[in-house]
């Protein structure tokens, strides 16, 4: 594990931008990894500007988001369809047909999952897989006693996670119970992961990634055994380090 550690967000940002960069000059057809939240948020605005500056291009990029929540159609402003038009794909050069994310709305949530998988793995896996942590040490949506085997699948939300993401709708709710996650196999593949860690309330669950055993209690502690993963964190997510 690489890890760095940054004065605040804006700079974690940057610094995690300029990786993504990195990786896409290096190989402009890459299958990218995303996430959503507001982890990666400032690192996408970065990446905007870049290919506004006219230093990246997306043309040949292929991506493949982690999660979305089950029940919400593409064009719902809460799904993750919607997150990533908004603060990415509507603003630089990528085609939308390479751009993937589970179907909230699959009438077959089990044949979804599997067909999500297949797709994945027959790009053969990401080359960079950009991860947020949860307050409870999630990575997509795999909760704490998720199989490190698992493959995309289903998940149960914990009340933790619901009430975590709730400040993203108008009342807690409407956030969906459910959400279509890539297991923590699907995430393990990559071949790259970058880890973006900011504020205080996630130092308890940084500290456990990174020095903790590894446990499926603190499902990103897997990481550890994962050849190259960078730690991009502020100094608030690193108080307990």
């Amino acid at each position: 594990m690489k890890i760095y550690k940054e004065k605040d967000y804006d700079a974690v940002s940057k610094r995690a931008a300029a990786l993504v960069a990195a990786q896409m000059k290096e190989k402009n057809n890459s299958i990218l990894g995303l996430a959503t939240g507001s982890s990666p948020v400032g690192m996408y605005k970065e990446l905007v500007d870049m290919y506004n500056a006219g230093e990246i291009s997306f043309k040949k990029i292929r991506t493949v988001n982690l999660d979305e929540y089950a029940g919400l159609a593409d064009d719902d402003v809460n799904s993750y369809h919607y997150f990533m038009n908004q603060h990415l794909f509507s603003k630089v050069d990528i085609d939308p047909a390479n751009t993937h994310l589970p179907n909230g709305i699959a009438a077959d949530p089990e044949a979804e999952c599997a067909s999500y998988e297949a797709m994945v793995q027959s790009l053969g896996g990401t080359d960079l897989q950009v991860l947020g942590l949860g307050e409870n040490g999630h990575i997509g949506f795999n909760e704490p006693g998720t199989p490190f085997t698992e493959v995309t699948h289903l998940v149960d939300l914990t009340e933790s996670t619901i009430h975590a993401n709730s400040r993203l709708f108008e009342k807690i709710e409407d956030v969906p119970r459910q959400a279509y996650s890539m297991g923590i196999k699907t995430i393990m593949s990559a071949k790259r992961i970058l880890l973006i860690v900011t504020g205080t309330a996630k130092a308890d669950a940084l500290a456990k990634v990174i020095n903790g055993p590894v446990t499926v209690d603190v499902p990103g502690s897997i990481l550890q055994t994962h050849p190259d993963v960078t730690v991009i964190c502020d100094e608030a997510a690193a108080s307990k380090l």
